[in-house]
């Protein structure tokens, strides 16, 4: 057992940071937006999305049912055994999909085109692989296997950890691949030189940044696996504090 959260409520201004994280989440989730969005720019239909989504998120972070927009912590030992809130398996079953997806493609794109001589289809695969690998996603929630998405939060120490080295991983090196392409029309490289570029750099920062992660150097990136024994520890605890 492990106390993790020592206040007993959020200060609402911890509350309020956390509603745009959650919009941000929603908003580029339909993969064909997202995908539109980071092409062409915004249109009409990603600002009504985003009105739509920011004004559901606004109301669900006033009632408390966004994930740290809780008047109070609900997990406050690492090894409690309290049951998964609904919302929050909804919520962090999308923030698994932004993060994972839109990754997977990108990877498998830039390993096609480093295996082909330059030979690119990221556009096809968002057509037709965005929504089976997202429904991936979901199907894993609901076999119990998606981190913090788990019926019980008694592994929750180490399920938050997956996910920030997957946070870790994912966001840099979307960022060097959009750098990456951006730019690549100004190297004086061929088609396949380009390729090369963007997949070394897409394999290095990830291999990279993964690594650090695995091995606990980045922030709340340290697992904590807890036993049966933190469970019955935590649950005193939390008894004697009610």
């Amino acid at each position: 057992m492990k106390l993790v959260v020592t206040r007993v409520r959020n200060k609402n201004y911890y509350r309020v940071l956390h509603v745009p994280i959650w919009i941000w989440v929603f908003w580029v989730l339909p993969g064909h937006l997202t995908y539109t969005l980071y092409k062409y720019g915004p249109d009409r239909r990603h600002w009504y999305w985003l009105a739509a989504v920011a004004v559901v998120c606004a109301w669900r972070g006033c009632v408390g049912r966004l994930p740290g927009c809780e008047p109070q912590p609900y997990i406050r030992y690492w090894g409690q055994d309290l049951p998964n809130l609904p919302y929050r398996v909804f919520c962090y079953t999308a923030a698994w999909i932004d993060l994972m997806v839109p990754f997977a493609i990108n990877l498998i794109g830039l390993t096609y085109a480093f295996a082909t001589r330059g030979t690119w289809l990221v556009d096809d695969l968002y057509h037709w692989l965005y929504y089976p690998l997202a429904a991936l996603v979901v199907l894993a929630t609901v076999f119990d296997v998606t981190p913090r998405t788990r019926r019980s939060t008694i592994q929750e120490g180490a399920e938050r950890a997956w996910l920030y080295i997957a946070i870790w991983t994912v966001v840099p090196t979307q960022i060097v691949n959009w750098v990456m392409w951006r730019v690549g029309k100004y190297l004086d490289v061929t088609p396949q030189g380009l390729a090369d570029l963007r997949f070394f750099a897409c394999v290095f920062t990830a291999g990279l940044i993964f690594t650090l992660g695995v091995k606990g150097k980045l922030p709340r990136t340290a697992r904590y696996y807890a036993t049966r024994e933190d469970a019955s520890a935590a649950a005193v605890a939390a008894e004697s504090e009610a």
